[in-house]
């Protein structure tokens, strides 16, 4: 039996985007959660939405800003890219890049996505940023993030049937 919920993990520009969607079949009707928020004004960031949308199958489905919980109750097969910017909008909606510890919204929201994930039938493939192979930030709010992202991939990959690392292109299975 195929796995039906794999985390992909990887670097910046390192292929988990590309390899995520690799793993759904010609003909597969998979939603698309895309989980970065527009910026107004900023054209670069509209570029790389829009790479991202034309490698997609044109019968796929985006779901922008998705309510990642209410997507993966849902059936039928479903891609999310990516955690780090679904991570990066729980934060800054709780304000937590101010606070000493992420606040209790944080905690929330991780756990609801992370039981969300254990619990669904779907087909799921996840793909996030791997930020344990770097150095430590200077900032206090890039340590928040390192450490929040680092902890969700790793309570996603105790739940995850398959847990793939992309590093240059190549993937290596982790489980």
């Amino acid at each position: 039996m195929s796995p039906h919920r794999t985390l992909v993990l990887g670097g910046t520009r390192s292929g988990k985007s590309g390899y995520a969607e690799n793993l759904f079949t010609a003909g597969d009707q998979v939603r698309y959660a895309a989980t970065a928020r527009r910026i107004p004004g900023d054209d670069e960031w509209d570029a790389r939405i829009a790479a991202h949308q034309l490698r997609r199958p044109p019968d796929w489905v985006t779901v922008e800003e998705p309510d990642l919980v209410a997507e993966l109750a849902r059936p039928g097969p479903l891609l999310v890219d990516d955690l780090a910017t679904w991570l990066t909008g729980v934060l800054d909606d709780s304000s937590a890049w101010t606070s000493a510890q992420p606040p209790p919204p944080v905690g929330s929201a991780v756990d609801g996505l992370v039981a969300a994930v254990r619990d669904t039938a779907a087909r799921v493939v996840l793909v996030s940023a791997e930020v344990g192979l770097g150095v430590v930030p200077e900032s206090r709010s890039g340590r928040l993030f390192r450490d929040a992202l680092g902890s969700l991939n790793a309570e996603l990959a105790g739940v995850c049937d398959e847990v793939v690392l992309v590093v240059a292109g190549l993937p290596l299975r982790l489980r």
